[in-house]
């Protein structure tokens, strides 16, 4: 993209608030006034409501739009079945769940010509989609422009950039997401994505289950953790262009195209809150300890998607900001520990202050649960000896996608050239110091 195209996409005005009813019009007037459905909708739209939740679901959780379009989603043709490529969806069969610690490198480099889509690698998932309960890991690297459209029925898809910057063309309008920044497409949602740079990088969260929501604060209080006015919704922008587009539809695990004689991307106007938004992980207010002890990484939880058990998410999406580090007599890295919930840890840019070296911006480890980790032993050695000097930690991005289920891996995942083989050794020289 030229610098003044992405200068024009970065000045797009967007609407802000999380979870709340927004409404946006790329033409004055084509909002109706008053009812959502009217006889005739203005300037000769369909109206048609995009339903992210059962309609008697409780209004606080309920997840709906109203789209204005030229033309209705309904006038399509038929789907059939197409290349699947390293995308993999829950349930996860092909192998068994791993209680080994693993680390993997960054994705390779892909052919010439493969877009956000081709790109699309899974590591591994848990759940049903077909359930609709649990989540995937996948990872992406693109070096072409999407010219197809897609859209998710399975879950929603959390973006996380760690290289080059995404312009998501979606029914409702667009949304620049850069390295920092995450983007969030709701299930069913149909986007295209255009890169920024001559090439992107990131990591993917797709959430089968219940959408994504601020955590509760409970005894933190009004204020903290991620404020709901830094989530941004597009403003309506449409494409009326005819010609022939292929719209490629994830439906329980597998890949659906069709070749439609027009855009799918025509909504003129929308109203609603279930809507694509951005969030910029700079604005995450961190919340720690200012006496003693290290918090737990619930304080760091950007997003969760609850389950049936209060407290217990299905996937929580938590994010190691730039933040103080204070505490007397505190080990201040994270702490060595065993956990019920499984982790999938990914790097945006710098460095983890829990590990000294081979964790990389693009790579990622999974702990499953119950898998002893912590700091290695440079980084224990280091932080049991350090003054406790109030300390900045502003050289690293790091974020983690927290589940409740094992995560299971892909062949591909557990088979990768770029899965590093002695992960296992950051650990060793870790010796006792035991004085009776």
């Amino acid at each position: 993209m030229s610098g003044e195209a992405r200068k024009t996409a970065a000045g797009l005005s967007y609407l802000t608030g999380f979870g709340n009813e927004h409404a946006s019009e790329a033409v004055p007037g084509a909002l109706p006034e008053g009812r959502n459905s009217p006889q005739r909708a203005p300037l000769g739209l369909y109206a048609e409501q995009l339903s992210g939740s059962a309609f008697t679901e409780p209004r606080a959780h309920n997840r709906r739009s109203w789209l204005y379009r030229i033309r209705p989603s309904a006038a399509h043709p038929v789907f059939t079945r197409t290349d699947n490529g390293a995308l993999r969806t829950a349930p996860f069969t092909e192998s068994v769940p791993d209680p080994n610690r693993l680390r993997w490198n960054p994705l390779p480099e892909p052919p010439v010509g493969t877009d956000f889509l081709a790109g699309l690698w899974t590591l591994g998932g848990n759940g049903d989609a077909a359930q609709r309960t649990g989540m995937a890991v996948h990872l992406y690297h693109a070096n072409s422009s999407m010219e197809r459209v897609f859209s998710d029925a399975d879950g929603e898809l959390l973006i996380v950039p760690e290289r080059g910057g995404l312009l998501l063309h979606t029914e409702f309008g667009r949304l620049q997401v850069e390295p920092a920044h995450v983007a969030l497409v709701p299930r069913g949602v149909r986007f295209r994505v255009e890169l920024l740079d001559e090439s992107a990088r990131g990591y993917v969260c797709e959430n089968y289950g219940a959408p994504f929501r601020l955590p509760d604060l409970g005894p933190i209080g009004a204020n903290g953790l991620a404020n709901a006015r830094d989530f941004r919704a597009p403003v309506a922008a449409y494409e009326e262009a005819a010609g022939p587009v292929e719209v490629v539809n994830k439906f329980c695990g597998n890949l659906w195209a069709a070749t439609y004689d027009h855009s799918p991307l025509d909504v003129v106007a929308w109203h609603g809150n279930h809507v694509p938004y951005v969030y910029d992980l700079r604005r995450f207010n961190v919340i720690g300890s200012i006496s003693y002890d290290h918090p737990d990484p619930s304080v760091f939880t950007v997003l969760t998607s609850p389950s049936d058990t209060p407290g217990l998410a299905g996937v929580d999406f938590v994010v190691f900001a730039p933040r103080w580090l204070v505490g007397e007599d505190t080990f201040r890295p994270p702490y060595f520990h065993r956990n019920v919930m499984s982790e999938y840890m990914g790097l945006i840019e710098g460095a983890y202050d829990a590990k000294a070296e081979g964790f990389v911006p693009g790579g990622g480890s999974l702990h499953n649960m119950m898998s002893a980790h912590g700091p290695d032993r440079e980084t224990f050695d280091r932080a049991s000896t350090a003054e406790l000097t109030p300390q900045k930690i502003d050289d690293g991005l790091a974020f983690m996608f927290e589940t409740r289920w094992p995560v299971t891996l892909t062949p591909h995942a557990a088979g990768a050239d770029h899965l590093q083989p002695c992960y296992d050794d950051v650990w060793r020289g870790l010796e006792p110091h035991f004085r009776a």
